[in-house]
């Protein structure tokens, strides 16, 4: 399955799912918090760091699409994005064959869209044919396939659906939580008409799109901000009977630099931003906490932490071979020391690691696979293996031929994080002779030479939009997209690609949670021996918002607060956004 953001976040793929073998941690019930009770009305303003490509979540891939969708759309289930547990949405309740082939969902009643038109089993069905339609080329429909197979949707009545995988997929019906559920009376015609991919452009009227969501979408000011007001005809109440969702509404504004929005939530001027807290701005966030003014929300350990990799397709380093070599990326796993980044750039809090599923995985996380060891010593050994020595005395290293042997790390101009990790990393290459040629770039630059294979090194996150490791496949895969070190392989490249492919499809079709854990850790083990893609530390997620939100429920997967808006409230404060 290909539920995995590359690590260009602002384009990616945002189904974001859960998984209840995540780590279990202790967050309110949604619209609820340790110490105050919800109130209804008021507006929550929210700054976002880019914006919609379009309204149709089936045809945007982008990470505001997807953040649009959680506001005026609903799901047949819901994965809570802080515990990881699978929650009842369209659907009441649902039952499955004992084979997991096949799924019967039971449609909550007396729902309608926000125009007022019920909702029923043949809007499920009919999602389900646009998101298949080859005309439509839906641009999420490859992250709801299964073994590269279309699920089947099948009404049974008004109010019953069937779904049948066509194969055995582990994580079952999690994948559901990425598709919204359209209305059949409003686009029915545009995909008869083959116009689907046109329809809820962002120039559409915005009184034709209709949802199942909390929210509809009241204003749109490009480049400025997009205002969502509350849907009355949205059927869910909290445990004490109050309707949801509390706001009025909720206003997003566009903010594209990070500065900006740090300030702006310091000010009072906004609630809620884009992601975690940036570590350079926690003192001062510390001190508007003990104020009162902000509150900061541990949310756990990233599960996407920056990565270094490097470009091994064919022919990439025809001038320097020793590039794509296993020992070069063993001699940087030793001679970088994690715990100076740990505590340089993340002012400690963050772990080092060795591979890509962390900590914040839950029980994915293997305890003794353990991070290379800070050996300047090994690491200078192991490029003396592959003929990088000092030839000239001047204190680098030099190839065979004589010549330095440099090489250019790309990473994302102005995000101080990972400038302040690629410059340590510079300098412990530096200390074994290796030369270093930073080159801080505009992410859409980065991600053209990405995507051209037009480059040596990347120093970039990997977003994974699941705990389980399942919902991840284009990672894993040596066909998949985003096996960013060399992707969409035909065939694997090597017997340990071909390895990894072998033991993550099959522990994806398994429905044994103890087999699974040993193919994942096999997996892992073979990852980090042939080490295509470097890890150094994972952070701790810092969620800030102003004091005045409650029902914050914070999550280490994006949109980290806004992913449960209809359960967020404001309460009138001293300065407080009006």
């Amino acid at each position: 399955m290909r539920f995995l953001r590359l690590f260009f976040a602002i384009v990616g793929f945002a189904a974001v799912l859960g998984s209840a073998c995540a780590g279990p941690k202790s967050t309110p019930e949604p619209g609820q918090n340790a110490s105050s009770t919800p109130q209804s009305g008021g507006r929550l303003v929210a700054t976002y760091r880019t914006e919609p490509s379009s309204f149709n979540r089936y045809v945007a891939p982008g990470a505001a699409d997807d953040l649009v969708a959680r506001m005026i759309h609903a799901t047949l289930v819901r994965m809570d994005r802080a515990t990881g547990k699978l929650e009842p949405r369209l659907a009441r309740d649902w039952t499955s064959s004992p084979d997991g082939l096949t799924w019967v969902f039971k449609l909550q009643e007396g729902v309608t869209f926000s125009d007022g038109v019920p909702l029923t089993s043949a809007d499920v069905v009919f999602s389900f044919r646009a998101l298949y339609d080859l005309k439509v080329a839906s641009e999420i429909a490859s992250s709801l396939l299964i073994n590269d197979k279309p699920m089947q949707a099948r009404a049974l009545d008004a109010h019953t659906v069937s779904i049948v995988f066509p194969s055995p997929y582990a994580p079952g019906i999690e994948l559901l939580d990425a598709l919204p559920i359209l209305p059949e009376h409003k686009l029915k015609a545009a995909l008869d008409a083959g116009t689907f991919r046109d329809a809820w452009s962002v120039t559409a009227p915005l009184t034709d799109i209709v949802g199942l969501g909390p929210f509809v979408i009241e204003e749109y000011l490009p480049g400025r901000r997009l205002v969502f007001a509350r849907n009355p005809k949205f059927w869910r109440h909290d445990s004490a009977g109050r309707p949801m969702p509390y706001l009025d509404r909720l206003e997003l504004q566009f903010v594209a630099d990070q500065n900006t929005e740090s300030l702006r939530l310091q000010a009072g001027e906004a609630d809620v931003t884009t992601g975690g807290v940036r570590f350079e701005d926690l003192t001062s966030l510390q001190d508007l906490a003990r104020r009162g003014k902000v509150t900061l929300q541990d949310a756990g350990v990233s599960i996407s932490p920056d990565a270094l990799w490097f470009n091994l397709e064919p022919g990439a380093a025809a001038d320097r071979p020793w590039l794509q070599r296993e020992e070069l990326r063993h001699a940087i796993a030793h001679a970088v020391n994690r715990q100076a980044i740990a505590n340089t750039v993340f002012l400690g809090q963050a772990e080092e690691i060795a591979g890509p599923i962390t900590t914040g995985h839950g029980e994915w996380f293997l305890p003794d696979l353990r991070p290379a060891a800070y050996d300047p010593a090994k690491a200078t050994a192991l490029l003396a293996s592959i003929g990088l020595t000092d030839r000239n005395g001047d204190g680098l290293l030099d190839d065979a031929r004589g010549r330095t042997a440099s090489f250019a790390l790309l990473t994302q101009k102005g995000h101080s994080v990972r400038e302040r990790t690629a410059a340590i990393i510079k300098e412990d290459l530096r200390k074994v002779g290796l030369t270093v040629d930073l080159a801080p770039l505009e992410a859409n630059s980065m991600r053209g030479l990405w995507r051209d294979k037009k480059y040596d090194a990347i120093l970039y996150a990997v977003e994974f939009d699941a705990f389980d490791p399942a919902r991840n496949m284009e990672f894993w895969l040596s066909s998949g997209s985003f096996h960013f070190w060399r992707p969409g392989q035909k065939a694997p490249a090597t017997p340990w690609e071909a390895h990894i492919d072998d033991v993550m499809t099959r522990e994806s079709m398994l429905l044994d949670p103890a087999r699974r854990h040993e193919l994942v850790a096999d997996a892992q083990r073979v990852l980090a021996e042939h080490a295509p893609v470097l890890y150094f530390v994972a952070p701790h997620v810092t969620v800030a918002t102003s004091a005045r939100v409650g029902g914050v429920s914070a999550s280490v997967l994006t949109p980290s607060v806004l992913w449960n808006a209809e359960g967020l409230f404001v309460s009138a404060s001293p300065g407080a956004i009006r």
